[in-house]
């Protein structure tokens, strides 16, 4: 049995298949397989040349597979492209001494700084606008515009709370500063590192690193794994892999349908809808 998740954009008569913003990894779910490796190979053949065949007729298609979809062929046998990407995850958050233990001691280190230095406390009684403000900040240092709406997280965020499946973690000083902030959010399998920011001129403190930790605790009391959702920016890959998370390798699956126009017309809805929540 299989699934495909679609999220449409309809622009000026086009058709995108893309993915939502603050959406990490959509495409194919197939129900775990019991037969033989060749058969499930098979299976996964004729499963996903139905689904996309099932597809709707579309100018422009891209998503990002879960880690766990690790053959792409049928999609390549029917004229896809693919790019690999990377997420890391700490896979077992049953012992947090031993998650610890795995940080390399330069995150212990940032994190030790924060409280000991800075006085840095993490409270988790904030609103989603406290949030906005602080997730703003980091793209304004970098000259750019938050890459989705304050309502589009409003929203978002009013779902996950109703659904108990989010929490907020900010980094504050003895004068009441906010240095950081986390935002994570949970099912009962993993707990994903959403969205976070920064105030740019307090970014030295190790209230980040503070603040991720937090949020990696709290995760090992609701669900079994942590998801970064990972980065191609080298800094910040350099920033989630000192956690000790085990780098996977993601499918980022794409297509065009129609003249050179198309693409760059793709390329520039990519950029608004998906937005780049690591920036630090």
């Amino acid at each position: 049995m299989g699934n495909y998740a679609l999220f449409h954009h309809k622009k000026v008569r086009l058709t995108y298949l893309i993915m939502p913003p603050l959406t990490q990894t959509l495409g194919p779910w197939l129900r775990p397989s019991k037969a033989k490796y060749a058969n499930m190979l098979s299976e996964q053949k004729d499963l996903m040349t139905e689904l996309i065949a099932q597809l709707p007729r579309f100018h422009y298609f891209h998503q990002n597979f879960h880690y766990s979809v690790t053959n792409w062929l049928p999609f390549y046998w029917h004229g896809f492209r693919q790019t690999t990407r990377y997420t890391y995850v700490i896979e077992d958050l049953s012992d947090i001494q031993k998650v610890w233990d795995g940080l390399l001691p330069n995150i212990r280190r940032e994190i030790k700084k924060a409280q000991n230095r800075f006085g840095v406390e993490v409270k988790t009684d904030l609103d989603i606008e406290a949030f906005l403000d602080v997730n703003e900040m980091t793209f304004t240092r970098q000259g750019m515009k938050l890459p989705y709406s304050r309502d589009l997280v409003r929203r978002l965020d009013q779902a996950c709370a109703q659904r108990d499946a989010r929490k907020i973690f900010f980094g504050f000083d003895r004068k009441g500063k906010i240095h950081a902030a986390v935002y994570l959010v949970w099912d009962e399998n993993s707990a994903f590192y959403l969205m976070g920011g920064g105030d740019p001129e307090l970014r030295n403190s190790g209230a980040t690193s503070l603040c991720m930790w937090k949020a990696i605790q709290f995760a090992a009391g609701v669900t079994k794994k942590f998801d970064f959702e990972g980065s191609m920016i080298e800094p910040v890959e350099r920033f989630v892999r000192a956690f000790g998370a085990k780098q996977y390798q993601y499918f980022s699956i794409s297509k065009t349908n129609g003249a050179l126009p198309l693409l760059i017309q793709g390329a520039k809805l990519l950029k608004q809808t998906m937005g780049k929540k690591w920036k630090r």
